[in-house]
């Protein structure tokens, strides 16, 4: 992947955990950029970028001072997804809230347009999501 590639894909992991930049703005700078999806790993506290001909990038994120449910609640992950969609919490309490409920990592695919949020036995919320601004 070439600098400029890897400088987003730096700079959307750094500004989501400072709580810079929102989701939508997030995906509207990787989907300008070529990025095909991102995997979050939230006990590895890193994110995966993937090109469409399979380059990726992984960057280290802030960690998160939880550790996942063993149960995977798809309601609570629900609720810390409305929550974050109307401003109620930041990024970084996103993520301690989806781990609480189970989660300990999601995929947000952006040509599919959907987050799918999974727990530690496979279980899975999908959330599909707008256009990006």
């Amino acid at each position: 992947m070439n600098s400029q590639l890897q400088d987003i894909a730096t700079e959307c992991t750094h500004a989501s955990d400072e709580s810079r930049m929102s989701f939508p703005e997030v995906v509207g700078t990787l989907m300008k950029a070529g990025v095909e999806r991102y995997y979050a790993d939230l006990t590895r506290s890193e994110k995966i970028y993937y090109m469409p001909d399979g380059d990726n990038i992984t960057v280290a994120a802030r960690p998160i001072d939880i550790k996942p449910a063993n149960e995977f609640d798809p309601a609570g992950v629900e609720a810390a997804i409305r929550a974050i969609q109307a401003k109620k919490i930041t990024y970084h309490e996103f993520c301690r809230q989806i781990m609480a409920a189970g989660c300990v990592n999601y995929i947000v695919s952006l040509s599919g347009r959907r987050v799918v949020y999974l727990g530690r036995t496979g279980e899975a919320h999908v959330e599909p999501f707008p256009g990006a601004n």
